[in-house]
Parts: structure tokens; sequence; C-alpha cells
């Protein structure tokens, strides 16, 4: 399917209305949405850290603060 929306005719608002409205309608129907090769291997990775201990878990307010260092 090919079609055009008229963004440019679109307050921040309607945009936003529509991303909401996409947005719903997906999440009704998550085995529909195909997950890429490479989560799995990240899965994996994550998954052997966590059991190998060598894991590291941040609490919400240093996470955001590495990702503003990272930004930065």
């Amino acid at each position: 399917m090919n079609f055009s929306i008229p963004l440019d005719k679109m307050s921040v608002e309607d945009k936003l209305q529509a991303i909401e409205e996409i947005w719903a309608d997906i999440v009704d129907t998550p085995e529909n949405i195909p997950s890429p090769s490479w989560h799995a291997d990240v899965l994996r990775t994550r998954e052997k850290r966590i059991s190998e201990g060598t894991s590291r878990f941040l609490d919400v307010a240093e996470a955001k603060n590495a990702v503003r260092e990272k930004i930065k």
C-alpha cells in the first residue's frame, strides 16, 4: 500500500493523534510485529551476563544520568 499523509498541513497535535491511533492499532496484534534476528542475539548475550553475574543494573536516576552523559 502506498499512500501519502499531508504532514505539512497537519498540526503537531494532529500528528501526535495519528501516531497514537497507529500505535493503538499495532499493539492490538503484537504477534504480527516481526522481531529482527539480532534481537535474539542481544537477549542471549544479556541472559548469559546475568547468569554469570557480570551484568550491572541501574536505577532510573542512574540510567538517566548515563544517557545524558552519552549524548553530551
